[in-house]
């Protein structure tokens, strides 16, 4: 048995491909099978009378999803499909399948959520999954060579680290946990030990929201750097970011041909991208015809003005502290904000990124945590780690669901995930 992906090393030669069929079509005595097998898609070519009648009878049984063994001598041909196609002698059904409920016609999102066990199948949303793993491991490799320890977090936590009403809350032995929405505070802890930290896993926001930028449990990745002020904060993100795109361009072009992606709107992100203060942003948006007042948050239309006409990514930074998770450092130039930042994705997708430089006075940041009405006895390791060796430090989320989406250009984060999580949505 040969992999799809190789069949450029057996050109002339016979093989056997195993594979699910995608399609079958017939032109009188000559009969096509559209295999694939998870490494690429192939065409086989079955001529009726160079073959014994019960192999004819064999390919015009085949359903679509259909597990085959395909058998033939590997021709290179630029139009087939992966540019080979297999001259058919034998085709053998290894588990036919029933009438497959996807066809290709319109079915509605909430009928192919329903089948989304099925519909990872499909080409396009093969394509963007397969973009999400080059991104993800492009993410672990640009920080494993820049020094980043991956330090794995609790799912399960008895403190915050973003909004008290967002919060999955379980039942802990007795005790109230709840599913992480960060593993930020976790990743801060590990900062002594190792300078450069990361997590990498699933988060969770318990939000009421159906909007196409939100799934209730979502990916995220958290470096954490010591000695790390706001602005090299953002000089990591702007990298990190170029560097995720870069590959995507390199090594998934032909999914995002697939996804009809237009590249030419991402070739131009690398770094310096453009800043912008929370107060600059106010009194633009203000000259845009907006009535949001400074001290409020920007929602997604704000974020949509911002970005118009502009092909980078654009950094947000320096909010009212009020906006802001209680762990943000004070910004000495204006005590009314936080040294943070918000990283908008062109083209509509928003926020791609939150990060700030963490609070490491103790007693500021026990003052934040009775402001925000917190059980200080959470948070007494987390008071800790400013009592012994305080040190400037900072750190920033990545989704990757949304940044996902921006680069494939894909409408919705939900097919940005094999099985997404919505507010209506746990099955399958």
């Amino acid at each position: 048995m040969v992999e799809i992906k190789a069949l450029g090393d057996h050109v002339g030669n016979e093989v056997t491909v195993h594979g699910w069929v995608e399609a079958t079509r017939g032109h009188g005595k000559v009969a096509f099978t559209v295999v694939r097998d998870g490494t690429g898609v192939v065409q086989g070519v079955l001529v009726k009378s160079a073959v014994d009648e019960a192999v004819w009878e064999c390919q015009q049984s085949l359903t679509q999803e259909s597990l085959a063994a395909l058998t033939g001598t590997v021709k290179a041909d630029d139009r087939a499909p992966g540019g080979y196609e297999l001259s058919l002698t034998g085709v053998e059904a290894l588990a036919p399948a029933e009438e497959y409920p996807i066809q290709p016609k319109e079915h509605g999102v909430d009928f192919l959520l329903d089948h989304r066990h099925l519909w990872l199948r499909s080409s396009l949303q093969r394509a963007g999954l397969r973009v999400r793993a080059e991104v993800e491991q492009s993410i672990h490799d640009f920080l494993y060579t820049n020094d980043f320890v991956r330090v794995d977090t609790p799912i399960l936590t008895g403190a915050i680290g973003e909004h008290a009403g967002t919060l999955f809350e379980t039942d802990y032995f007795g005790d109230s946990a709840y599913m992480a929405q960060t593993g930020q505070l976790y990743v801060e802890a590990a900062c002594p030990a190792f300078r450069r930290v990361y997590c990498f896993g699933p988060t969770f926001r318990a939000e009421k929201s159906k909007t196409r930028r939100h799934l209730t449990e979502f990916w995220m990745v958290e470096p954490e750097v010591a000695f790390a002020d706001s602005n090299q904060n953002m000089e990591l993100q702007e990298q990190l970011v170029s560097y995720i795109v870069e590959r995507a361009l390199e090594r998934c072009s032909e999914e995002l041909k697939v996804l009809e992606r237009d590249t030419s709107k991402l070739e131009n992100v690398k770094p310096s991208f453009p800043r912008m203060s929370y107060t600059e942003a106010i009194a633009f948006l203000q000259a845009k015809g907006s009535e949001i007042e400074w001290g409020k948050d920007l929602g997604a239309a704000d974020e949509a003005v911002l970005m118009e006409d502009r092909d980078l990514p654009l950094f947000v930074h320096d909010y009212p502290k009020t906006a802001k998770a209680f762990y943000m450092k004070e910004n000495p130039d204006d005590p009314r904000t936080v040294l943070c930042d918000d990283l908008l994705a062109p083209e509509g997708y928003g926020e791609i990124i939150g990060g700030s430089q963490r609070e490491d006075d103790h007693d500021r940041l026990r003052a934040r945590i009775h402001e925000e009405s917190l059980p200080e006895e959470a948070y007494a390791w987390y008071l800790d780690l400013r009592k012994y060796g305080t040190f400037p430090h900072s750190g920033f989320g990545l989704g990757i669901e949304r940044t996902v989406a921006w680069i494939t250009g894909r409408h919705h984060i939900r097919e940005m995930i094999p099985f997404p999580r919505l507010m209506n949505r746990l099955y399958p």
